[in-house]
């Protein structure tokens, strides 16, 4: 993997330049000036906002409670049931309850029940974020939009009631880092692994509050699902945004105000494995090739696209997961699951025994749907590892690829990829995905 780093402390030269980056001029646009600075707080105009099941009830009581009868802009409003579905407790379903009348009172138009998807896939499949914006979301991984061009950050329930009643925000204008990408994934490596790896080598801290932004020769060898992938997953650097330029904003400014540029070579890429108990904890495959697994897991807002899908049903197509392993497979939508269907790849991962679960997060942040129990170990696909996530402090969760996790389930343990062949032939070297589905 080659990492060419030209990080510039010379702040004041930096400053100087007469290039904005994608976050500064979108951040600009927003709050009704030409130019922004890293560092300077803005109050910016929000155009889309997002809230799941966990936090609906508490936002919208919150202004109730505050004597806010309407909100500044319900159109820019929306509302996805999808951590708690179906609901696996009576307390949730009261929760839920209190939200749906309260989606009601506040005339939000934009609200999915339950079934249709993981709030990140429905926002882009129901066309709720456009090139350009700025948005904000109850959850962290609202970065995920940046694969469109979109400002996108989380944002706690006390802003996102300020926002709702005002339709505007305060942000402090973020320093921006370039990841400039060159080369082609290899037989194997996906857009996941790319994350893995600059979760590795960037890690947690130099990424803090940064706007991580993406160009160069081979960007446009990552489709939107790929993209999707790694702007997920910016959060877990600490980064405000992970944008992808889009539209007008076609390019990285090569004199842009970034305090850092990494230079990543897509094929000196191989699997990635970020290993317990922390997403930076990141080794190549081989080195943990052979570790026995209880549980997989494909799905979750990181990897439940229908190309995903298809990777995985490409592996398992008439074999069966290992003996003693536990397959589970969650879409990211109901219209990724329709579309797999179609497309035989449901019957294919049954037939394989896996269970397929409706479109939700359950599994992903261990809210219900395949807790693990002490001294039990999962490989999944989803974005987090942290002690606890999936159930039980003393399980291990290691994440990986779609082919990387179905490799897995096959062996019983952590598998390379690379080592399937039969077939794979008509995959090519990175993902295989559809615009069907994202």
């Amino acid at each position: 993997m080659s990492f060419t780093d030209v990080k510039d402390s010379s702040k004041s030269r930096l400053l100087e330049s007469d290039q904005q980056t994608v976050a500064e001029e979108i951040l600009a646009r927003a709050s009704g000036r030409n130019w922004v600075n890293p560092g300077e707080n803005v109050v910016a105009e929000v155009d889309a906002m997002m809230m799941h099941d966990i936090f609906a009830a508490d936002v919208l009581s919150m202004l109730k409670k505050a004597g806010i009868r309407r909100l500044n802009n319900p159109s820019k409003a929306t509302v996805v049931f999808d951590h708690m579905v179906p609901s696996p407790s009576v307390s949730s379903s009261s929760h839920q309850a209190k939200a749906r009348e309260l989606i009601r009172y506040y005339g939000i138009d934009a609200f999915f029940e339950i079934g249709t998807g993981i709030c990140h896939q429905v926002m882009v499949e129901e066309n709720r974020v456009a090139p350009g914006q700025l948005v904000v979301g109850t959850d962290s991984h609202t970065t995920t939009y940046g694969a469109l061009g979109v400002a996108s950050t989380g944002i706690g329930s006390t802003e996102m009631a300020y926002a709702l009643a005002t339709g505007k925000l305060w942000f402090r204008v973020p320093e921006s880092i370039a990841i400039v990408l060159d080369g082609e994934f290899q037989f194997g490596v996906t857009a996941k692994d790319l994350i893995l790896k600059l979760m590795k080598v960037i890690g947690s801290s130099e990424a803090q509050y940064c706007s991580v932004e993406f160009g160069g020769p081979s960007v446009g060898n990552l489709d939107l699902a790929d993209r999707m992938t790694v702007a997920n997953m910016g959060v877990e650097m600490g980064a405000k945004f992970t944008i992808f330029p889009q539209g007008a904003l076609t390019t990285l400014k090569r004199d842009a105000r970034y305090i850092a540029r990494h230079v990543v070579s897509l094929d000196k890429l191989v699997p990635q494995i970020a290993v317990p108990h922390h997403v930076e904890n990141v080794v190549d495959v081989n080195e943990v090739v052979g570790v026995p697994l209880d549980q997989v897991f494909i799905g979750s807002c990181t990897n439940g696209r229908l190309g995903d899908l298809r990777l995985a049903a490409d592996v398992l197509r008439g074999k069966h997961i290992a003996k003693g392993i536990r397959l589970i497979v969650t879409p990211a939508s109901a219209n990724v699951m329709a579309a797999a269907a179609r497309e035989g790849i449901i019957e294919d991962l049954v037939k394989a025994g896996a269970y397929v679960g409706g479109p939700g997060c359950g599994p992903c942040f261990g809210g219900h749907m395949g807790l693990l129990a002490p001294g039990e170990r999962c490989l999944g696909t989803h974005n987090r590892n942290f002690r606890g996530r999936m159930g039980s402090g003393d399980a291990e969760i290691y994440l990986g690829s779609p082919l990387t996790a179905a490799a897995s389930a096959l062996a019983g343990a952590i598998a390379d990829p690379r080592e399937i062949s039969d077939g794979l032939s008509s995959v090519h070297t990175g993902t295989t995905m559809s615009s069907s589905g994202g």
